[in-house]
């Protein structure tokens, strides 16, 4: 399907893998597992998938884009499962940026961490009064994403970099 896609030219300037999703529950939960399953195959699975698509079609000097979170890079209580599968997509960034991960050369590697995206979905499941104005706007994400494909700006190979947005103004952070 993505040699068919890809038609004459063969290869890829970019692969962004905005999979994900949200579930709760520590330990005693009685969801617990299937949580952590969920986690995986929304979380995991995409960016491993990602990855592969990556070493077959993507360009030399490429991008790759997987999707971390911020909360992750803590322990998170609350949502074992979220945290255990956004973890793994952080030391994935990691290992793909380096030496021998089997990607093309030069590739780039990054994860981005929103602390939270502005989405119908998640709007829907927002506590009353909550501040929106620090949920990072998709638009946002777009045009950091696209400037990266362009080569402008582009964060270090290996970089998982922390989406903060307050009163409504969205700043990068490298957090490793």
């Amino acid at each position: 399907a993505v040699e068919k896609a890809l038609g004459s030219t063969g290869r890829l300037k970019a692969v962004l893998c905005v999979a994900g999703g949200w579930a709760g529950g520590n330990a005693q939960s009685p969801e617990f597992l299937k949580a952590t399953d969920q986690m995986i195959r929304s979380s995991v699975w995409p960016a491993s998938i990602s990855a592969a698509v990556s070493a077959k079609y993507l360009e030399e000097n490429g991008l790759l884009v997987l999707p971390g979170s911020a909360a992750c890079v803590n322990p998170t209580p609350g949502m074992l499962g979220y945290g255990l599968a956004k973890a793994a997509v952080h030391q994935l960034t990691a290992s793909l940026a380096a030496p021998g991960s089997g990607l093309p050369t030069g590739t780039a590697v990054a994860a981005i961490l929103p602390e939270m995206l502005e989405t119908p979905a998640n709007r829907q499941y927002a506590a009353a009064g909550t501040d929106f104005d620090t949920w990072t706007p998709l638009n946002h994400v777009a045009e950091l994403l696209h400037s990266w494909v362009e080569g402008r700006d582009r964060t270090p190979s290996g970089s998982l970099v922390k989406l903060v947005t307050r009163s409504g103004v969205t700043k990068t952070e490298i957090v490793k």
